[in-house]
């Protein structure tokens, strides 16, 4: 990989540096990069600024609950081809037309080094990352119906992303490059922002970090907010134009910060912080 093609973020993603090296590592070693963390801290987001630092097309693979690794080969769909073997249809004579491509078909076909994502792998059945083991070694798999072999020319770019809902396989991590991005420091949290609000207003940043991390400090919190929530506050605060005075009187100890529901994301955490208010209220 040379110097023209290593990844150091991008205009609109901070990566830090430790990132940066993991990233640049799997790509050196075209080992799957494999990124836990909270949700909200730009996993699946890394995958995408990675693709257009890289100039390299992106393939995504949303996983689901319901999704078998098959799919990511390939799906033949025998009903149709029945269906057209009925109704008299020309097209039933050639199997392939009955064959639909999955994203990691695509990914080891593609005429150009694509980066391949593979979001939320944990929310699949456990066996999900197993099934895949051989495939993403190997770089190549048997299409059976057509009895031809499907290699990948080039080792694509794998980003494998993973809320820990499930733990992994000791098999799939050997395989992996891992790493954990971390919650994002004030320094960190305040170069973002400025990514995306540009010139916003220093005094204001500071006090809504202020509540931010405070409220993310709060003991019993089912769901910390996370940097996409503070992003989608921030917007809000300066949409309403609120007031700097509204935020500096906020303690989110003792009251609920202004327009919450950006922050906080069920109803447990709100009549928690509720509870709060009325206990900081009654205090003499």
């Amino acid at each position: 990989m040379s110097d023209q093609t290593r990844f150091e973020g991008t205009s609109s993603y901070i990566a830090t540096d430790d990132l940066k090296v993991a990233v640049n590592a799997a790509v050196t070693l075209r080992r799957p990069l494999l990124v836990k963390g909270e949700p909200g801290t730009g996993k699946t987001v890394l995958a995408h600024e990675i693709s257009k630092a890289l100039d390299a097309p992106l393939i995504e693979w949303n996983v689901k609950s319901t999704t078998k690794a098959q799919q990511g080969l390939y799906e033949y769909d025998a009903v149709a081809r029945l269906r057209d073997g009925q109704l008299g249809d020309e097209r039933v004579h050639d199997i392939s037309n009955y064959i639909k491509k999955g994203k990691l078909w695509e990914a080891f076909t593609s005429p150009e080094l694509p980066v391949l994502l593979i979001d939320e792998i944990d929310k699949a059945d456990i066996e999900f990352p197993n099934d895949l083991l051989q495939e993403l070694d190997r770089m190549s798999f048997d299409v059976y119906e057509t009895h031809t072999r499907i290699e990948a020319k080039e080792r694509p770019i794998v980003v494998i992303t993973s809320n820990n809902e499930k733990e992994l396989p000791d098999a799939f991590l050997r395989r992996c490059f891992f790493h954990y991005i971390k919650f994002p420091d004030r320094e960190t949290m305040r170069d973002i922002i400025e990514v995306h609000y540009p010139g916003i207003q220093k005094n204001l940043v500071s006090k809504a970090m202020d509540i931010f991390y405070e409220l993310r400090d709060v003991p019993g919190l089912k769901k910390k907010p996370s940097t996409s929530e503070l992003l989608d506050w921030l917007k809000l605060l300066l949409n309403e134009d609120m007031p700097l005075e509204v935020l500096q009187d906020s303690n989110p100890n003792s009251a609920i910060p202004p327009l919450h529901g950006a922050l906080l994301k069920n109803e447990q955490d709100v009549m928690m912080f509720e509870r709060l208010a009325f206990m900081a209220r009654r205090q003499p």
